[in-house]
């Protein structure tokens, strides 16, 4: 909701219509018709959106970001403050398209509050976006290690190797209990599955 008439001539003077002509360029013989994933919003459209979304919600305040896609990234979005830079995930829209506002809202919050902290939440909640992103099983990756609880036989796949960590369950008030510690089960470096005993 606009608050102010300054806002609402601000809105005005952009004049974009966000989503005209809202395609990636996606090559027909790479991806069958059944397979192709929804068009998702240009970069120079996402800018746009930034622009709307700044003067709606920060009074034209935040810095203007590059904003780009990464078909890498199996989050929804990144902020990098040192580059200024909005990275938006092509996997992750492909199969969510309509969460593209929320996340591009959400690595906004990221230009004034860094972490998830109380101050990050209440700005999320004033202007409608969510803290987390949805999960779907194809954006998950294949875990490096597999780490067992000695006591409970609890597992835990983890991405990097850990070095004082503690079974969650058995140990006491979550703090590392040297009896509890976890132990490497299985690694899965370079495509081999090694097995420790």
């Amino acid at each position: 909701m606009l608050t102010s008439r300054k806002q609402q001539l601000a809105v005005r003077a952009l004049n974009y219509d966000l989503f005209e002509n809202a395609q990636i360029a996606i090559s027909e013989q790479e991806i069958s018709p059944k397979e192709q994933p929804a068009a998702l919003p240009s970069a120079e459209t996402l800018q746009h959106l930034f622009n709307r979304f700044n003067f709606l919600y920060f009074n034209g305040k935040l810095a203007r970001p590059v904003i780009e896609y990464s078909n890498r990234m199996t989050c929804a979005g990144s902020y990098t403050p040192v580059k200024n830079l909005i990275k938006i995930s092509r996997k992750y829209h492909f199969i969510f398209p309509d969460e593209i506002e929320d996340t591009l809202k959400h690595e906004m919050i990221h230009i004034i509050h860094f972490n998830h902290n109380a101050a990050f939440k209440a700005e999320a909640k004033r202007i409608g976006a969510s803290l987390r992103a949805k999960t779907h099983p194809s954006l998950r990756k294949q875990p490096k290690y597999l780490y067992v609880c000695p006591s409970c036989g609890l597992e835990y796949p983890r991405q990097k190797k850990v070095r004082m960590s503690s079974c969650g369950s058995c140990s006491k008030r979550g703090k590392f209990d040297p009896g509890f510690k976890l132990k490497l089960a299985k690694s899965f470096a370079a495509g081999r599955e090694i097995s420790y005993a």
